[in-house]
């Protein structure tokens, strides 16, 4: 089994080019504020996402806290993603301090 790592919000800030940024909330959580760059990823998208994402470049998973994305972290993980983070404090950890957009 792999495994995923802890990351800050102010990591994944600070280097944000570095990560593909993908987002389990639900579509209309998503619609209403999200990380800049981030992908929405669900049961419909995720065979997509995996045949589609370079291994090589490390997947931030974020949710609403930052509970869910350590499972779905689990699971990016053992499909073969050499670097995967959980954003400790999820989306609403993101937005008290970073910038959020709106679809």
């Amino acid at each position: 089994m792999s495994e995923f790592k802890h990351i800050s919000v102010q990591d994944v800030a600070d280097n944000m080019s570095a990560y593909r940024i993908v987002d389990i909330r639900d579509p209309n959580s998503f619609t209403m504020g999200h990380m800049p760059d981030a992908i929405p990823l669900n049961n419909d998208n995720f065979g997509a996402f995996v045949q589609q994402t370079d291994r090589a470049q490390p997947v931030v998973v974020v949710c609403y806290h930052g509970i869910s994305s350590q499972q779905a972290a689990t699971v990016i993980a053992n499909q073969g993603f050499a670097e995967v983070y959980s954003m400790d404090g999820g989306f609403e950890a993101w937005k008290q301090t970073q910038p959020v957009v709106t679809d």
